[in-house]
């Protein structure tokens, strides 16, 4: 190979950090191809700096060997660099998307950054049930069936998924439920079902609402809602005015849908609208999704970037990054033209498996719909910037009131919930400087066995011992933000002697624990705060800092009753039948239908087991077995 390895260094260097990063990077240019590829900088921890993409690796990678003409940013990171990974790809099209997935998945400090924890809520249409659902979906497509969405909020897909009930009548209940009900439920009555379990419709009708379903889904509404117009005249000049009524009735559902639509644009039937704007030192990206022509809802964002990134770059950070686990739609617009907008344009279509428009209008309606959507990310910062103005405030107020050394950048509240002792859980919410974390919220199932049900301490003390043991595990230089300077304990002084010793046995010293209570009667307002050294105090009712605490206190308590609730109701759909080998939906829902409940079939004798319809004398040995281990 006939090109220089590296090129000359154009003043030396003194040594120090400057100079070992960029003699790292030299001895990894002398083995690295000309070849498409992604590239990762590795600091002395093996943790990411930065990940970046290149058409031909050596010839980017060799401008990191003259830091001179980096910025501080860039220099700052050359000096970290221990250690350089690198994986080669055919195109740079791939490239690109591997890069974006790992940006997203490695969070380099370094990088632009999209924090994206929640997924999107989709409506699924389910393929592997004779008789298919409409359900709302979120997370992996690990089901088999149709998904369609992204909706921008669970309000959005619920509002949506209850007029298409209303209109195409499909169910919405588990195939478990399905399997074991003989009558129609309350859906079939309030007209959004057509009760297939109880056989108030055949296969074929079923299947033609399910085709609808997906024709109005897919972009078809207009030729689906003219068909019903259609069926619903004929009915009526037949004088069949009950079936005329239920067409008109679906279609009134899916004027519903179209017509609660704040804003849209002709032309625009699958489309993600992307505007960025930036001030005061922050950037907002506001994403509008309009899929069948319907538009589905916004939702903004704020990536991490630094000050010197060119908005063209965060625009193309942003799409790959959003799109990293989403499928793209067939177009998407934006108000600023992406870097490499062409690479862009063919990762995403590579990645969606057709082809992908990414433009930026500069007339007509779909300009008009661009401009609107960047006033939203307009207005969107602007009440950020005024909420960091305000939580700033509060924060400080907190470090006052606590002695604190400085306002805390991550604030700890824990509480348990448990029903006498059973599903107990603990909770922990975080929040910092932007408000709640909820990426960072954690449940704790509670596991002792020895421990007395209902013992809220006992409770707490297992919560705190779990919680931090792990971070001395996983952050044992707490230099990854997994430390809280403030830990809040709903509770009066029994908890918070519990947490001091928890902390004493564990050695830590220099996180602030602070127990909140609800004054006499519970009532909000007079709460009282103990803290190791102090009398109780506290706060004027009007007191902002007061409000803040009691946020985050009621956000806590709030949390674990949700979760505790979820495991309970888990807990309640599961039956002892299921723990049966041998005993499928069939034979269960034969079981329930004879003896009522579960319970009854655990206490029914061998002859009265055999005499259920499908249960042969083995099968109902094996029950009777099941319930009578000892028998």
């Amino acid at each position: 190979m006939s090109e220089p390895i590296i090129p000359p260094i154009e003043s030396p260097l003194p040594d120090g950090p400057l100079a070992q990063g960029v003699a790292v990077i030299a001895r990894n240019l002398e083995t690295m191809p000309s070849s498409p590829g992604v590239y990762r900088m590795l600091n002395a921890k093996g943790e990411p700096l930065y990940v970046g993409k290149a058409k031909n690796l050596k010839k980017r990678v060799v401008a990191y060997t003259r830091p001179e003409r980096q910025t501080l940013r860039i220099q700052r990171m050359i000096a970290e660099t221990v250690a350089m990974e690198v994986i080669t790809t055919h195109t740079e099209v791939e490239a690109l998307l591997l890069e974006s997935s790992l940006i997203k998945t490695l969070g380099p400090r370094y990088n632009i950054l999209l924090k994206d924890d929640k997924s999107f809520p989709e409506i699924l249409i389910t393929a592997d049930h004779d008789w298919p659902q409409i359900v709302k979906h979120r997370g992996a497509h690990s089901r088999k069936g149709e998904y369609f969405g992204p909706f921008a909020s669970a309000g959005a897909v619920n509002q949506t998924l209850a007029a298409l009930q209303r209109a195409f009548l499909l169910r919405s209940c588990s195939d478990q439920v399905f399997a074991t009900r003989t009558r129609p439920c309350l859906l079939f009555q309030i007209k959004r079902c057509a009760a297939p379990c109880a056989d108030r419709i055949d296969k074929d009708t079923y299947d033609g609402l399910v085709a609808e379903a997906r024709a109005f889904l897919s972009g078809q509404s207009q030729a689906v809602q003219q068909d019903l117009v259609a069926r619903m005249e004929a009915a009526s000049a037949m004088m069949e005015y009950e079936e005329a009524a239920v067409f008109r009735d679906r279609i009134r559902a899916l004027t519903r849908i179209q017509a609660h639509q704040d804003i849209h644009a002709a032309g625009v039937v699958e489309a993600d609208v992307v505007a960025m704007f930036q001030g005061g030192g922050l950037t907002c990206v506001q994403v509008f999704f309009f899929r069948s022509g319907c538009n589905y809802g916004n939702r903004a964002y704020f990536p991490q970037h630094a000050q010197d990134q060119e908005p063209g770059e965060v625009m193309a950070a942003f799409l790959g990054q959003f799109y990293a686990d989403k499928r793209p739609p067939a177009e998407v617009l934006t108000n600023i033209e992406p870097a490499e907008q062409a690479i862009v344009a063919s990762a995403l279509s590579a990645k969606a498996g057709r082809k992908v428009v990414v433009s930026w209008p500069q007339r007509g309606d779909k300009r008009r719909l661009v401009d609107h959507v960047a006033d939203n990310a307009r207005e969107a910062l602007g009440r950020r910037l005024a909420e960091s103005s305000a939580q700033a405030k509060l924060l400080d107020g907190v470090a006052e009131l606590f002695g604190l050394d400085g306002p805390p950048a991550r604030i700890e509240v824990y509480d348990n919930s448990h029903i006498q002792g059973t599903n107990a859980v603990g909770a922990m919410i975080v929040a910092g400087p932007d408000g709640l974390m909820k990426a960072a919220y954690r449940t704790f199932n509670i596991r002792s066995t020895e421990l007395t049900p209902g013992d809220d301490y006992a409770m707490m003390r297992e919560v705190l011992t779990r919680r931090f043991q792990r971070a001395r595990k996983e952050d044992p230089d707490r230099d990854k933000g997994l430390w809280p300077d403030l830990v809040l304990i709903d509770g009066g002084q029994g908890q918070l002697t519990v947490a001091v010793e928890v902390f004493a046995e564990l050695g830590l010293d220099d996180v602030a624990l602070v127990a909140i209570a609800k004054g006499p009667d519970r009532n909000a307002g007079r709460e009282q705060f103990f803290m190791e050294g102090r009398t109780p105090f506290m706060l004027p009712p009007r007191d902002p800092v007061l409000y803040f605490l009691q946020r985050l206190r009621d956000e806590a308590h709030r949390f674990a009753i949700g979760t505790h609730r979820a495991r309970r109701a888990k807990g309640l759909q599961t039956s002892p039948l299921d723990e049966v080998a041998g005993i499928g939906a069939k034979r269960k829902k034969a079981l329930l239908h004879h003896f009522g409940s579960a319970r009854e079939v655990a206490a029914a004798g061998l002859a009265d087991l055999s005499a259920v319809p499908g249960i042969s004398q083995a099968i109902a040995k094996k029950i009777y077995d099941h319930f009578h281990p000892h028998g």
